[in-house]
């Protein structure tokens, strides 16, 4: 995908996805977003994800996949060069999360937890803080397995921001 062409009407929302970090489940639920609501989406990642690369078949003028170089940040340099407002990043990454909303995205995290420009600083001093007690060694961080209830609260949140541009954009027309 050409990320710095123009995307006009309805075709504005756009979903970008850090596919590196999105787990299986997670993905399942954005394709049937993307179905349903006929929202395109790029998926970023350093390898090719099956489950995206099955529905691209299909579904090429609304699933679109890049395959970056693996390294640090290159997923995360393409997103954020592709952003754009009126569209909703996904991606665990809170810094990447702070890029994506300076852009004008909202962002949503695995968890369910919504980051617009006004929100994100606060997310993102809480992950320095956290970054500084670890090295310390004043605290252990343990990342939790996805239950269920993360799950539903991250398609739930997916659905509102995505109604929420729709609504947007349609009133704007």
């Amino acid at each position: 995908m050409d990320c710095t062409s123009p995307i006009t009407n309805y075709d504005d929302i756009w979903l970008f996805i850090d596919a590196d970090s999105c787990p299986k489940p997670l993905r399942s639920i954005i394709l049937k977003a993307i179905l349903t609501r006929q929202v395109p989406a790029l998926f970023v990642a350093d390898r090719a994800l099956p489950d995206v690369v099955e529905l691209m078949k299909t579904q090429g003028r609304l699933v679109r996949m890049a395959i970056v170089p693996k390294g640090t940040d290159s997923a995360d340099d393409y997103l954020v060069r592709g952003i754009r407002a009126n569209s909703v990043a996904i991606t665990r990454d809170v810094i990447l999360a702070a890029r994506l909303a300076e852009r004008g995205s909202t962002v949503l995290d695995d968890r369910g937890g919504v980051f617009t420009k006004e929100t994100v600083r606060e997310r993102l001093s809480m992950r320095n803080l956290m970054t500084s007690l670890r090295e310390q060694g004043i605290y252990a961080e343990k990342t939790r397995p996805l239950s269920a209830k993360d799950i539903q609260l991250f398609a739930n949140a997916l659905d509102r921001e995505l109604t929420k541009l729709q609504r947007t954009i349609l009133s704007a027309d």
